[in-house]
């Protein structure tokens, strides 16, 4: 109770769209970022990948999708996986769940374009969502479909079984670490167009792991959005 209330008298004090969300600094036109953090932050809005969506160095498709054709048909993002998009991304876990209407905004014309069916997220197991209060990649799912105007499905994917954090593993151990854990609904998303919402795509195992599922269960095309995604450093 003492808790809440310290939450409810600072949000009175210093209200979300009066200060800046990465330092705290005080805003004047209602903007999420003041004008030192916005310089942190890199937008994902020039060159990238036209496939995996990554910011690279110039346009085309990037040698790892080249080499290895992801399971979705494309991937778009917001912002890139550095400085303050990093931190935006953390905060976002880790309790900043409002930042969700922000990230919606940001992805809402690249994600209207890819003309989806159905919106869904990589899930979480119950047990995940408890320890942390939220999926995150499901707030962010739910603000981008009602923009969207398209349906939102909580079961188009299932999480069957735990797995350890990603962010410590390699690329190869995150494979194998998803490998399996994920589960498809075939009624829901047979011969529909399929956009899977996550928060950040670093080597992209976790979401090629789940779009993979999905296309075996038949949908007719798998699309993924994020909130941030790493650069990609090599030249196309």
């Amino acid at each position: 109770m003492i808790k809440n209330l310290a939450k409810e008298v600072l949000e009175a004090l210093f209200p979300e769209n009066f200060t800046c969300e990465l330092c705290g600094k005080e805003v004047f036109r209602g903007e999420k970022l003041c004008a030192d953090c916005l310089k942190r932050v890199t937008f994902n809005d020039k060159k990238n990948c036209s496939v995996c969506g990554r910011m690279t160095q110039t346009d085309g498709v990037c040698l790892e999708c080249k080499k290895f054709a992801p399971a979705y048909d494309k991937a778009v993002s917001a912002l890139v996986y550095e400085d303050g998009g990093m931190q935006l991304v953390i905060k976002f876990k880790r309790g900043n769940a409002h930042l969700k209407e922000y990230f919606a905004d940001l992805l809402k014309e690249k994600c209207a374009a890819l003309g989806a069916d159905i919106v869904c997220f990589v899930p979480m197991t119950a047990k995940a969502v408890r320890a942390r209060g939220y999926n995150q990649a499901e707030l962010l799912a739910k603000a981008l479909a009602s923009r969207l105007n398209i349906p939102l499905s909580g079961d188009a994917l299932k999480k069957t079984r735990e797995t350890d954090e990603q962010k410590t593993l390699t690329s190869q151990e995150r494979r194998a670490n998803v490998k399996g854990c994920f589960s498809a609904e075939k009624s829901i998303v047979e011969g529909k167009k399929v956009l899977l919402i996550d928060d950040v795509m670093t080597t992209g195992a976790t979401i090629e792991e789940a779009c993979r599922q999905l296309r075996k269960k038949g949908a007719s095309a798998v699309f993924a959005a994020t909130v941030a995604s790493v650069k990609f450093k090599g030249e196309i």
